[in-house]
């Protein structure tokens, strides 16, 4: 069996939403504005890179390596997975939505468009599926085939 990576991307907010997030900056010089100007300036500069920094660090990663599927501190092995099914567009927004399982495992993230589902074949797991936001659903997909056909070849 393998251990190495195949398939590794980290969940980032998209431009726009860090762009939006530095809307703090602003926000927070303006309640230091009254005693100080510069000490607001740096007060807002430091808040809006503290918010960034925060959204940037705290973005899951989702791998498959080792012949598991790994999301955040989440992992399932390959072999208790189905077949990946990608979805983009409108079917990406049903499968986020009304399509979605209850108690399926999602890390579904805003701005990012792909979305991967694969069933959870395990009957001691009560979690249908698996449910991901990728920006590159196709190669996610492929890692996991690929992982399982390891797995496979190897028992």
């Amino acid at each position: 069996m393998s251990t190495s990576r195949t398939y590794r991307e980290r969940l980032t907010p998209s431009l726009w939403l860090i762009v939006a997030a530095m809307i703090v900056a602003p926000m927070s010089a303006l309640v230091f504005m009254r005693d100080n100007g510069s000490i607001a300036l740096i007060a807002g500069g430091v808040v809006a890179i503290a918010v960034v920094a925060l959204m940037l660090s705290t973005s899951k990663v989702v791998e498959v390596s080792g012949g598991e599927l790994r999301i955040g501190k989440a992992h399932i092995p390959v072999e208790f997975l189905g077949e990946p099914v990608v979805t983009t567009g409108y079917e990406a927004r049903l499968a986020r939505g009304q399509n979605l399982k209850a108690h399926s495992f999602t890390t579904i993230r805003g701005g990012i468009d792909g979305i991967v589902t694969v069933a959870v074949v395990d009957p001691a797991d009560s979690t249908p599926a698996w449910v991901v936001s990728s920006r590159t659903p196709d190669r996610l997909a492929a890692a996991i085939g690929v992982a399982q056909a390891m797995r496979t070849r190897g028992k």
